[in-house]
């Protein structure tokens, strides 16, 4: 599954944006889609606006940062 394997989700390269973390395959930070999950956003209004990061790579973002913040319970 793709959520387990981080390197086909997220991609940091100094030549792209600084060695800001991206979505691989892209110049999409992943802060990105943080930001409009937090303004209220849905998932697909990110995914129009961002049409290069694949779905697949958005959920397993997401389904990474909740299995991390449940183990912290």
């Amino acid at each position: 599954m793709i959520a387990d394997k981080p390197n086909k989700v997220i991609s940091r390269n100094k030549d792209i944006l600084g060695g800001t973390p991206v979505f691989k395959g892209t110049r999409v930070p992943i802060k990105t889609l943080w930001d409009y999950l937090k303004s209220g956003d849905s998932l697909e209004v990110f995914l129009d606006d961002f049409p290069s990061v694949k779905r697949d790579q958005a959920i397993a973002l997401i389904e990474r940062a909740q299995k991390r913040l449940t183990k912290i319970s």
